[in-house]
């Protein structure tokens, strides 16, 4: 029996797990399905306080890690597969594993989602990023592609623009989904070249680190290639929330939905980080929330002792 569990060690996670274990909760952190979450797929992280030559992500997730357990958090490898929260004390499935806590924190995150390439998780820090913000700085006067078709593709085209000496918009089909608004301020920035309708066919990284990217005509089916340093994914996120179906509202794409703070429907479970947030996606944010969660998990357990 644990005074808390924590789902994720992320930012939100480890975050978490270092308030409670202040708090002289004992907490324990489940890994879930990436360990470190998306840090731990980044190189370097520049726009996270406190650090004025920037940060490798996994290094940040492991001088998290050891601050968790300085202060008596404990770690168990392992994803999740099944949550009971109808009562409490709340049990949690991990493989074959089962667990109870008083108060539950899910910071179980997103995963990025890849155009499924061979090699594209490989060449992630390598020229292929899913994080305009995180990553945009380290394109500056190269050219880049940005693949998607929605608002967070138009977006990140018009951002990375600023860095980029070129950036194409590469979609499979001529129509997008995104809002007209969007697509008119992207086809309006003279950095930014539409490219359709192609399909990414391959990613070219004959030194490791990518090179350019081989595209095929959704209509014509001839391909062609383009010189390139950096690829962005921006084709969504997928919160990592199938467990808690019909148990924790969430909203249509997935997401848990927060009130007040870190607050769910259920008394004592609480949530943090990407897995409640599709807007701004930031370690900063969500080892904010991280923190949210676990002052407010205290509070609860302290108000029903016993």
């Amino acid at each position: 029996m644990y005074n808390v569990l924590i789902i994720g060690s992320g930012c939100a996670g480890l975050t978490a797990a270092i308030y409670a274990a202040r708090a002289n909760l004992k907490p324990l952190v489940l890994d879930g399905h990436e360990p470190g979450g998306q840090l731990s797929l980044t190189t370097h992280v520049e726009n996270y306080p406190g650090f004025p030559d920037g940060i490798m992500g996994p290094e940040l997730i492991e001088n998290m890690r050891k601050q968790a357990q300085k202060f008596g958090a404990e770690f168990k490898a392992g994803a999740v597969n099944e949550v009971d929260v109808s009562k409490r004390p709340f049990k949690i499935i991990a493989g074959k594993d089962t667990y109870e806590a008083q108060a539950l924190i899910v910071a179980a995150g997103a995963s990025a989602r890849l155009l499924g390439l061979k090699g594209e998780r490989e060449l992630i820090g390598r020229g292929v990023s899913t994080c305009a913000t995180c990553d945009g700085y380290f394109f500056r006067g190269k050219p880049i592609a940005v693949v998607g078709g929605g608002d967070s593709a138009m977006e990140e085209a018009n951002f990375l623009s600023r860095y980029a000496s070129k950036v194409h918009l590469i979609h499979r089909r001529n129509d997008f989904r995104a809002s007209k608004i969007m697509i008119d301020r992207a086809k309006a920035n003279e950095k930014v070249e539409f490219v359709t309708p192609f399909a990414v066919e391959e990613i070219l990284a004959p030194q490791g680190h990518v090179e350019g990217v081989s595209l095929r005509n959704q209509q014509t089916k001839e391909t062609h290639d383009i010189a390139l340093n950096g690829v962005f994914v921006a084709i969504g996120h997928d919160p990592n929330t199938i467990v808690f179906k019909g148990k924790l509202e969430m909203d249509s794409n997935g997401y848990l939905i927060a009130r007040h703070g870190s607050l769910t429907s259920i008394p004592g479970v609480f949530i943090a980080g990407d897995v409640q947030d599709h807007r701004y996606r930031q370690a900063v944010t969500a080892a904010g929330s991280g923190c949210m969660a676990a002052l407010d998990a205290e509070k609860f357990l302290e108000e029903h002792k016993g």
